[in-house]
């Protein structure tokens, strides 16, 4: 759904992440990730007592992964809901999702005939890939409070290529998923690198940084059933220590050039994250496609 005018993700998200910072100190992160949970409680009130967030729950939700629902008497009072099911890291992702609709986009959920007791979002809703509109705008704003820029770039560099397993020490540190604090970091890298999460041999969907978009490493994957090369370890199936920390492969094997290969496998997802860094600037090429999508999706085989 097209978003409306209305509070900024980015501008709420440093507003709450300021405040914390002075409360807490700016190296709360040192300690523990964001307590999701109370803060949605907790800032709903300050901000507006008489219709707050009442309730952050885990239930069963058929079709759904998040809810922010509201009451149907007035003043509203609203609930987050997320599905139980869902791991701890995927869960805190949700809920920061749903209170950035409590906080940007509740005047709209509660205003608008198209939406009855409140916003219920699918997987394709809360996934940091591919979303729009207020969906878009709750996602940024759940990355950024969760994963603020200034302290990730504290640890990993914009100029820094890190491995699996130093990305997986950041997503612990924010208590996210892998994917999630991936798909972070290739939002300030100055280096050029490429996602691809893929099974059996077929990619589901890849994000490059920005830096490997201009250079033309990225996938036109629209309408096409897109196959991993030979070579790749998630096709090989290869997942040792040489995957986390990274197997070079020559050029003519992903792109016309070398590449650091890294691979980790989820047998709970059912599913392999590839991660492509690329030695050197590249050559500068920009595609038509380049501008228009940052998430290139894929379909599967």
């Amino acid at each position: 759904m097209t978003a409306r005018m209305g509070p900024k993700p980015l501008v709420e998200s440093g507003r709450i992440t300021k405040m914390l910072d002075l409360v807490l100190g700016e190296d709360r992160f040192d300690r523990r990730p964001v307590d999701i949970t109370s803060l949605a409680m907790e800032y709903s009130r300050n901000i507006n007592p008489v219709s707050p967030i009442h309730e952050v729950t885990g239930k069963h939700l058929p079709g759904c992964v998040g809810a922010l629902v509201y009451s149907q008497t007035k003043p509203r009072q609203w609930g987050i809901a997320y599905e139980k099911s869902q791991p701890e890291t995927r869960r805190a992702f949700t809920v920061a999702h749903e209170f950035g609709h409590y906080i940007l986009h509740r005047r709209l959920i509660e205003e608008d005939d198209r939406f009855d007791g409140g916003i219920f979002c699918d997987e394709n809703s809360v996934n940091r890939r591919a979303g729009e509109g207020i969906e878009k705008e709750a996602d940024q704003f759940a990355a950024a409070l969760l994963m603020p820029l200034h302290d990730f770039r504290r640890k990993v560099t914009p100029k820094e290529r890190p491995d699996i397993e130093k990305l997986g020490n950041m997503a612990a540190r924010y208590g996210v998923s892998l994917t999630a604090a991936i798909l972070r970091w290739l939002e300030y890298t100055d280096t050029r690198a490429l996602l691809v999460v893929s099974n059996e041999g077929f990619a589901y969907w890849a994000k490059s940084s920005d830096a490997a978009l201009k250079s033309g490493r990225y996938f036109r994957t629209k309408n096409e059933v897109v196959e991993l090369p030979a070579a790749a370890i998630a096709v090989r199936k290869q997942f040792g220590q040489e995957a986390i920390t990274g197997v070079r492969q020559p050029s003519g094997i992903w792109f016309d050039e070398p590449v650091v290969e890294m691979c980790m496998r989820s047998d709970r997802f059912d599913q392999e994250l590839t991660l492509l860094h690329f030695e050197n600037a590249g050559p500068k090429h920009q595609g038509e496609e380049e501008v228009e999508d940052t998430y290139d999706r894929f379909q599967p085989n």
